[in-house]
């Protein structure tokens, strides 16, 4: 057997640039890149082996610097969605507060299944140094480190404790980044002695490996009972989730509900399976959803749910769907395949979708049905406009939220990427964004992880270099997590924040007076004598803040100014930030939510407010079904 002596870090460095996944005949690096901040516990060893490996265009395992671990992972979390699951990305880190920052970032591409690689360093395997710095020490463990923490937020974890643990561990975590039904967050820990300890490794060890990533077909008795189902129901509805993006079904998706005219409603994760123009598409579903998807959920008696995970904002938290509605899960996923208490057809979305069109050919919904969403969806697309359309009689009044979108709507491209998380926005853009190709739409509210925005949309334009990416973020999103805007312009992305100024957690502060919690501490407001924050607003200048951090600024103060400085971003070849500063009363409110949401209220409570809002919550909570 011929060997080659290389340190653990420069094998696993060699091994992971030699792994590539297929599916369709097309070929793709598993792992385009590795970002990384370093210190004690990687600089010598993953840091000098990407050092000895080579940087540049050429490179093995190309090399991006963060500013924020959990920034980066976010980063990689992006790219990886964009690539459709087929391509991701390590992230290397110290031992420490470098490691637990990836906690946050890990648990959010888990929950999502999304693929990304964590490589935090560890401490001495051999406990020569002990403790060493950032050490966590445990009496009663004298194993566990803080990189523990990552254990229950991974798809897959290992710690190499010894250099030819490194083949069975490399092995196992490429197999799981790859695999559609089991991926997520993967971590390797790696002790910080082990990464530079020499070992005569296997050739073979570093051959190019490819994991095939299929796409299983239905069994043909699942076929059969799920194209009866279809035929025999009277107002079928299909929930798209982000299944259909990851494997590329948007297609197949299009071509069964031009052949059955089947609605289709999308979840966050699934906006833009279908074009928004489409006839059969009737916009989000759920809390956030649009008064059409939710009337046709109401009263629907077979849901097919395409790739979704079935979460409590699509169900309103169980009160959407009639008790006697049956459910059909095309899901890559057993786990979710089973849940709604459905008929679990698992297999690949678009393989899925295209058997089930064949197995309905010359089968369609009744022209009443088919008129009945089409009103609605018509009705829908007014309530839309008005949204958008700026203030008819004051020209310099501030935009509100749903005007700001509007302006975005009228400047963006049909290939443009539109990125945000948490916050009122996600339920804004939910109900209302126009979403013009499968990839435009691209919203993380499985975890809603405020400081999501900017660092993804770093990940998707390395992605995708061509196409124009928009961040939108609140203030308080943005005080969160804005470090990333210097490796933008380290890197010359030119993606495109879209700052929104409110003073606040605005999302946080309508649920608060909804549930009995008066806005407390929700607002970015000076303290008044009484303790509380109704003060005059912070002079925090956040536009000031992007521009120090390198990025172009546009201020906005209406929306014409608004719509010119959208125009002026895109058309810019540097990171460049729009800043404008919303009406908190806007003379057009966004659309209330359709569907509840289920946030426990106090049971007791000696405050008007909060007896009403239990009062409230008890009459809501009285509507849930169990599907059984």
């Amino acid at each position: 057997m011929t060997t080659v002596r290389l340190t653990v870090a420069q094998a696993l460095v060699r091994f992971l640039a030699a792994q590539y996944t297929e599916r369709d005949g097309q070929r793709h690096r598993l792992i385009d890149a590795c970002w990384g901040i370093f210190g004690h516990g990687n600089v010598a060893g993953i840091g000098q082996a990407l050092v000895e490996s080579g940087q540049g265009p050429d490179a093995p395992l190309p090399f991006h610097q963060g500013r924020n671990e959990q920034a980066m992972v976010h980063a990689a979390v992006g790219f990886a969605r964009h690539r459709s699951r087929l391509s991701a990305q390590a992230v290397t880190t110290s031992i420490g507060p470098g490691a637990t920052n990836l906690v946050t970032g890990a648990a959010l591409a888990t929950l999502n299944r999304l693929p990304v690689l964590l490589l935090p360093g560890d401490v001495f395997a051999t406990r020569a140094p002990d403790p060493v710095l950032q050490q966590l020490e445990v009496p009663y463990a004298g194993d566990l480190s803080v990189n523990d923490a990552l254990r229950p937020v991974s798809r897959y974890f290992d710690r190499v404790l010894r250099p030819e643990a490194l083949i069975p561990a490399a092995l196992g975590a490429a197999r799981v980044l790859a695999d559609p039904a089991e991926t997520g967050a993967v971590t390797l820990a790696l002790p910080q002695d082990v990464q530079t300890e020499a070992h005569d490794w296997p050739e073979e060890f570093f051959a190019e490996r490819t994991w095939r990533v299929g796409r299983p077909g239905l069994e043909p008795d699942v076929l059969a009972a799920a194209a009866e189902a279809v035929r025999t129901a009277r107002r079928p509805l299909v929930v798209a989730g982000g299944g259909v993006h990851h494997s590329e079904a948007e297609a197949a998706l299009r071509t069964f509900a031009d052949v059955t005219g089947v609605p289709v409603a999308s979840t966050q994760a699934g906006k833009g399976s279908l074009r928004f123009d489409h006839p059969c598409d009737v916009g989000g579903i759920g809390h956030t959803g649009t008064a059409v998807a939710d009337a046709l959920a109401r009263t629907a008696d077979l849901v097919v749910g395409v790739g979704t995970r079935w979460t409590d904002f699509t169900t309103a938290s169980g009160t959407l769907f009639p008790g006697e509605a049956r459910f059909v899960n095309l899901n890559i996923a057993a786990f979710d395949g089973h849940k709604m208490a459905g008929l679990s057809a698992v297999a690949d979305a678009r393989a899925g979708l295209e058997a089930l069109t064949g197995a309905l050919r010359g089968h369609r919904v009744s022209p009443d049905y088919e008129a009945e969403y089409s009103r609605g969806k018509e009705a829908w697309e007014r309530t839309v406009s008005e949204a958008f359309a700026p203030h008819p009689l004051d020209a310099r009044a501030r935009p509100s939220q749903t005007q700001v979108l509007g302006a975005l709507d009228s400047v963006v491209g049909d290939e443009d990427i539109v990125i945000n998380a948490a916050g009122s926005m996600p339920g804004d853009l939910h109900k209302l964004w126009r979403a013009r190709s499968p990839r435009q739409y691209h919203v993380e509210y499985g975890y809603s992880c405020m400081g999501y925005e900017i660092p993804a949309a770093l990940g998707v334009a390395l992605a995708d270099p061509e196409r124009t990416v928009w961040a939108l973020v609140g203030d308080g999103t943005y005080l969160m997590l804005p470090t990333e805007i210097v490796t933008a312009v380290q890197e010359g992305v030119p993606l495109n924040v879209v700052l929104v100024q409110n003073h606040g957690y605005a999302s946080i502060g309508g649920l608060s007076e909804q549930t009995g919690g008066e806005r407390f501490g929700t607002a970015y407001r000076y303290r008044d004598p009484d303790g509380g924050y109704t003060g005059d607003p912070l002079p925090v200048d956040l536009a000031a803040n992007a521009a120090s951090l390198g990025m172009e600024v546009h201020r906005a103060a209406t929306c014409e100014q608004l719509r010119e400085a959208l125009a002026a971003a895109r058309a810019s070849d540097r990171p460049t930030c729009v800043y404008v500063e919303t009406d908190t009363e806007p003379d057009v409110p966004a659309p209330g939510p359709e569907a509840w949401w289920d946030v426990a209220v106090a049971e007791t409570s000696t405050r008007p407010a909060a007896r009403a809002a239990r009062q409230e919550y008890e009459r809501q909570r009285a509507q849930r079904r169990h599907h059984l």
